[in-house]
């Protein structure tokens, strides 16, 4: 079982994100738990999660979940800008299992 945590402005943008993670999850047999949140609720949900990516329009917050990422050694990265304005779920999870082995 894999956690996924998506941080965008305001948890909205990432939602169908999010749908198609799950699918492509589903497809893959993998069990997952991936959900979205805003920006300010991603510090305090972050010890539920294994992964934690960033909406590409929030790469300037990344430097600041590292530092309490790095304290719980939860691995953070942004998510690639044509995967996430293309909605490729299947990307996008490929690159959280691929965070998430390191």
């Amino acid at each position: 079982m894999i956690k996924i945590m998506l941080a965008c402005s305001a948890g909205m943008s990432t939602s169908l994100l999010v749908s198609k993670m799950e699918e492509a999850a589903e497809k893959k047999g993998i069990e997952a738990t991936i959900w979205a949140v805003s920006q300010d609720k991603a510090i305090p949900e972050l010890p539920k999660a294994d992964v934690l990516l960033i909406g590409p329009q929030m790469r300037f917050m990344k430097k600041k979940y590292e530092v309490e990422a790095n304290k719980i050694g939860v691995p953070v990265d942004v998510i690639d800008p044509v995967a996430y304005g293309r909605v490729n779920g299947e990307a996008v999870l490929d690159k959280a299992l691929e965070l998430a082995e390191k």
